[in-house]
Order: C-alpha cells, then structure tokens, then sequence
C-alpha cells in the first residue's frame, strides 16, 4: 500500500508541476501577444503622423484583400 501511494504522491506532484509550467508559459505568451498589438500600435500611429497617404492606400489595399479572400 506505501508504494501506491508513493506513486500516486508522484503522480500527484509531477500533474502540478506541468500545470504550473503550462500556467506561466500561457502567461508568458498573452505579455508577449499584448507586447506585438501595443508595437503594431505605435508604428500604426507614427505611420500615420508621417505618411498618411500611404497608410491610407495600405488600408485600401488590405481591405481589398480580406474581401477577395472572403468572397473566395
């Protein structure tokens, strides 16, 4: 019986410790998603500071892509 439990004690731990590690590598992955959106952010904002034009056309073009992917 010791050595069930023994196993069982085992079996227990190692369950916590990848749900730890899976925890902190989700975590980890949301800083770094929100990191990218917070630069995709920025560079939006300078891109239209200093060149709206072309910022504006990109956003033409983009759209004029997702509506021919969706369409298709």
């Amino acid at each position: 019986m010791k050595r069930e439990d023994n196993l069982a004690q085992t079996a227990g731990y190692k369950a916590q410790k990848a749900t730890a590690e899976a925890e902190n590598a989700a975590y980890e992955a949301a800083n770094s998603v929100r990191d990218v959106a917070n630069n995709f952010g920025n560079a939006l904002d300078n891109s239209l500071e200093r060149q709206p034009m072309t910022t504006l056309a990109m956003a033409v073009a983009f759209g004029f892509v997702l509506g021919a992917l969706w369409k298709a």
